[in-house]
């Protein structure tokens, strides 16, 4: 049995990443590329996945239930925002979609610095330092990755508003596997 050390931030990139795949099998190595993850990070990764109970002992299909549930209720802890001030960078948490389309204007903006990105707010340490890099042509996972950010930044009514996009998401993920 492997031991499980913790997790890591790219465990649940890969989670999610799985997620918008549609259930279309992705090895090891197109996981890597696609991320910018060593091929055995990503094996790590798995195994850490596996021993957590999110992902199939078969490493093939992720526990949207569980996943569901950690997200929403433990990664802040796991995984607690860090803000610093204000700059440059990509839109994220409740400042970028999906969350956004169901907010009127106003509320504190949030971005990941990024020398690329085009919008202006605090800045919030992304989950994984690559994310801002990885995202740029991975649309789905964008928007995972801010509603992930809700969660472990935003107030009541954004996490509430995240909850019922994450289950949208979910939703579309593989309809036999609950």
């Amino acid at each position: 049995m492997k031991k499980h050390n913790g997790m890591r931030p790219q465990d649940i990139v890969i989670l999610l990443k799985m997620i918008t795949l549609e259930n279309k099998k992705c090895s090891i190595e197109e996981m890597a590329v696609n991320l910018g993850i060593s091929a055995g990070e990503v094996s790590k990764a798995m195994d850490r996945n596996v021993v957590a109970g999110l992902v199939s002992s078969d490493k093939t299909r992720v526990n949207k239930l569980s996943l569901r549930d950690f997200l929403i209720y433990g990664i802040k802890y796991v995984f607690p925002p860090q803000t610093g001030s204000s700059t440059r960078g990509i839109a994220t948490a409740h400042s970028a979609p999906p969350v956004n389309q169901h907010i009127t204007e106003g509320m504190e903006n949030f971005v990941w610095k990024y020398y690329k990105g085009t919008k202006r707010g605090n800045s919030i340490v992304p989950l994984y330092e690559k994310i801002p890099k990885i995202i740029e042509n991975q649309p789905e996972l964008y928007e995972l990755l801010t509603i992930i950010d809700t969660f472990r930044i935003g107030k009541k009514r954004e996490i509430d508003i995240a909850i019922k996009e994450l289950d949208k998401k979910l939703n579309t993920y593989g309809e036999k596997y609950q």
